[in-house]
């Protein structure tokens, strides 16, 4: 079976490439970590798009029989860009994970798995990742597990339901009110990475950069 990972190549996802290999090599001797989908190769089995930020155009996705893609929420609601984020920035514990057909449309494609986790309220940045990895792994290999024994996909379901979006989140998101309380913005604080996108304050035409860990 012949695996290919595309994960962008300043995502958070890459600090655990040597993780992912692991827990995926006992299916395949065959697997390749890639930054662009255009590195992607002919004849393939399995295309997993793992925090890749781009949108995939249908002739690379026909280079794989299957093309998965993890998206934390319960689809259709929270297509888009950083739906973990969002989500905990509006104050939600209950997390939904799900792996989907890649399609032609922004993560609309039929679902395979779904899986709900409750992501605790004292978790920080690198913790909630772990997670995020943790619970899209599991279901990528419940995923690979069947396809392998049974030499087809499992049954899926088409999304239903209305599609709400989340937009791209960028730097500029990561600063802090300094008129509001750190409570009102701690789940703020909990989201922002401290070397990608740290938190920050501007005051007297100055800007000044947080860094939150726990002690």
């Amino acid at each position: 079976m012949k695996i290919q990972i595309l994960i962008s190549k300043f995502s958070w996802a890459n600090n655990y490439k040597k993780e992912i290999l692991t827990k995926l090599k006992k299916f395949s001797k065959d697997i390749k970590i890639l930054h662009s989908h255009k590195e992607l190769k002919k004849n393939n089995d399995i295309n997993i798009i793992f925090s890749y930020f781009k949108i995939i155009p249908t002739q690379y996705l026909k280079k794989s029989k299957v093309n998965l893609i993890t998206h934390e929420s319960n689809l259709p609601k929270g297509k888009g860009m950083s739906p973990l984020t969002w989500q905990i920035l509006k104050g939600k514990k209950k997390i939904f994970f799900s792996l989907i057909e890649a399609s032609s449309k922004v993560d609309s494609g039929v679902v395979y798995f779904k899986k709900e986790k409750i992501i605790p309220k004292t978790f920080l940045f690198d913790e909630i990742k772990k997670i995020q990895l943790d619970e899209n792994l599991k279901l990528i290999i419940k995923f690979i597990k069947f396809y392998k024994k049974k030499n087809k996909v499992p049954k899926s379901k088409f999304q239903i339901g209305k599609s709400t979006f989340y937009k791209k989140r960028n730097p500029q998101n990561s600063e802090i009110k300094i008129n509001k309380s750190i409570f009102a913005q701690f789940n703020l604080l909990r989201i922002v990475d401290n070397k990608s996108y740290p938190a920050f304050f501007k005051i007297y035409g100055k800007k000044y950069i947080l860094r939150i860990s726990k002690s």
